[in-house]
């Protein structure tokens, strides 16, 4: 077994390896935001079969346990092992997979899939946190990875809802299946590979290596399961404290604020309850959210072209609050105008939310040590689902004036 110094002086290995982690890096985040996914996807589902508004409730049940989850790992992020909470994580998706397609339009089926999606959030949260954390300390392009696999998830489970819907029509046995089919399997999938094969990659081992030899002590397990000795590290302080790297970040913090509240308050509440009957019918709701995640896959990959990448600080808060300006648009749109309009504003909403989660998540850790850069990671995390819970209670405000 080799030591840390012995790991973070040898050259990095060559780009052939580059490759193996963004693969990873972006099934793992595939994994992340899967369940999320798959419940945004058959929101026309759980619209006709639940009268609950559950397109606005079941948000809103996740987020406060995604939201309570990454505060408590905020806080204590230094002292956490990364590795067993991932692996948590991961597995509590697996099984919360296998039961969130319940239905049949009572109010117990209902109540129950609203814990099992708040469950679900913590399960993001172990996971989220911890991968944005472990990602902070590396190459800028594994994190776009990390967070494109997740805007892939949304492709994938919209393409899935798509197929269970012509197959099975709304039939409940037929999205149960489809649900523990591919759901269940790919969690299976995700957890043996952070488990066996992410730790084991050399790139890995170089930047985690790098972080423990600056002092981080979350990546301890994960190294000891690389095969790398970790006793030698010695107790380095850190130059910041949490608060300290808040204030030094915190206009990040609030652009991804801002993201996530404008991306909530329209999806998945307003696009599945108020924009109206058109020529799709049932399949215009899925299809809206299918735009969306299109348009949120190809946003995560823009800032990979360098002229892209929003560097300037100002300019990243400046578009960020210019979003602001698709409320009054899908607003119109949904009372005058036709879908074609409201399919390229999803589209709109999507590439924005991408490439603007993108650029933050990247720029926010740079400049700061490992161990700070974790902290940063996870904050970045807490102050997303913080913004997610806000969209997803503005996502009532719509409903004002038209009774409940």
């Amino acid at each position: 077994m080799k030591n840390v110094s012995e790991v973070i002086t040898r050259s990095q290995p060559p780009r052939k390896a580059r490759v193996k982690v963004y693969l990873v890096c972006w099934i793992l985040g595939n994994g992340c935001l899967f369940t999320w996914n798959s419940m945004l996807s058959v929101m026309d589902y759980y619209t006709i079969f639940f009268p609950y508004h559950s397109a606005r409730v079941f948000p809103l049940v996740y987020q406060p346990f995604a939201l309570a989850t990454t505060f408590v790992y905020t806080y204590y992020e230094a002292k956490v092992n990364t590795r067993i909470r991932i692996i948590f994580g991961y597995t509590v998706f697996f099984f919360i997979n296998m039961r969130t397609s319940w239905g049949g339009g009572k109010l117990l089926p209902f109540i129950s899939l609203s814990l099992l999606n708040g469950i679900s959030g913590i399960a993001t949260a172990l996971v989220q946190g911890g991968m944005v954390g472990d990602l902070s300390f590396m190459e800028a392009d594994f994190m776009q990875s990390f967070v494109a696999g997740g805007a892939a998830s949304g492709v994938i489970t919209s393409g899935l809802r798509m197929i269970t819907k012509n197959t099975f029509k709304d039939s409940h046995n037929g999205l149960h299946n489809g649900a523990i089919t591919f759901c269940s399997c790919f969690m299976l999938i995700c957890l043996g590979l952070y488990t066996f094969v992410f730790p084991r990659l050399e790139l890995v081992k170089y930047y985690r290596a790098k972080a423990a030899y600056e002092g981080s002590k979350t990546v301890q397990a994960d190294l000891v399961a690389g095969g790398i000795v970790v006793a030698t590290i010695e107790e380095i302080p850190t130059r910041f404290t949490n608060m300290e790297l808040l204030m030094q970040t915190k206009d990040y913090a609030f652009d991804v604020l801002l993201v996530s509240v404008l991306t909530l308050c329209i999806l998945p509440g307003f696009l599945a309850e108020d924009t109206g009957n058109h020529q799709l019918g049932s399949w215009y709701v899925i299809t809206l959210i299918a735009m969306f995640n299109c348009g949120d896959l190809v946003g995560r990959y823009l800032p990979l072209i360098d002229k892209l990448m929003i560097q300037s600080r100002v300019t990243l808060l400046l578009v960020c609050l210019s979003r602001f300006a698709l409320i009054p648009a899908f607003y119109f749109t949904a009372k005058y105008g036709n879908q074609g309009w409201m399919l390229m504003l999803c589209i709109i909403l999507g590439v924005s939310n991408g490439y603007l989660i993108v650029c933050i998540f990247i720029n926010a850790p740079k400049g700061f040590k490992g161990p700070e850069q974790n902290a940063i990671g996870n904050m970045m995390v807490f102050f997303l689902n913080g913004g997610i819970l806000i969209g997803a209670l503005a996502d009532w405000s719509w409903l004002i004036g038209k009774g409940w």
